[in-house]
Formats: structure tokens, C-alpha cells, sequence
């Protein structure tokens, strides 16, 4: 960990931001394509099924798995940045 507190904080703060836009990212898809917007993106068919259902039911759930990853990559990143990388 940086050896000052405001490296810390700053290493800390950087760390929350991506966590907060990454569960934004997250929450729009699930909720809002898999319930709010479902009846509108039912309109359209993917893989064979309505694209809400799919969204609520397969969507989210990949989105999820991506944004683990931009997580990852991002934080290897910010570490470097703040000098904490292995």
C-alpha cells in the first residue's frame, strides 16, 4: 500500500468509483431491461426468445461476468498506478 494517507485515500476513492459505475452498469441492465423496459424490448426476439425475458433471465447475467472482468482488468491498472501491483 502507498505510504501516505492521501495516496491511500486516493487509491481507496479510485477503487469505490469503479465499483459504483461498474454496479450502475450492472443495475440498468437487471433492472431496468429485465423489469422496467421489458415490455418494450419484448418487441424484439433474441436466440429464439423476447429480448426482456432474455434480459432478466440470461442478460443480466452475463453482463455481470463481463463487468467482473473490466473489474479486474481496471483494478490491475489503478494498482499499478498507485504502485500496490504484484
Amino acid at each position: 500500500m502507498p505510504e501516505d494517507g492521501k495516496s491511500r485515500n486516493d487509491y481507496w476513492r479510485a477503487n469505490l468509483r469503479l465499483m459504483a459505475w461498474l454496479l450502475a452498469i450492472w443495475f440498468t441492465v437487471s433492472y431496468g431491461c429485465g423489469i422496467l423496459l421489458a415490455d418494450t424490448l419484448n418487441q424484439f426476439r433474441f436466440g429464439g426468445f423476447k429480448l426482456g425475458f432474455w434480459f432478466a433471465q440470461q442478460g443480466s447475467i452475463y453482463v455481470f461476468v463481463v463487468l467482473i472482468f473490466i473489474y479486474v482488468w481496471k483494478m490491475n491498472r489503478i494498482d499499478r498506478e498507485y504502485g500496490v501491483d504484484e
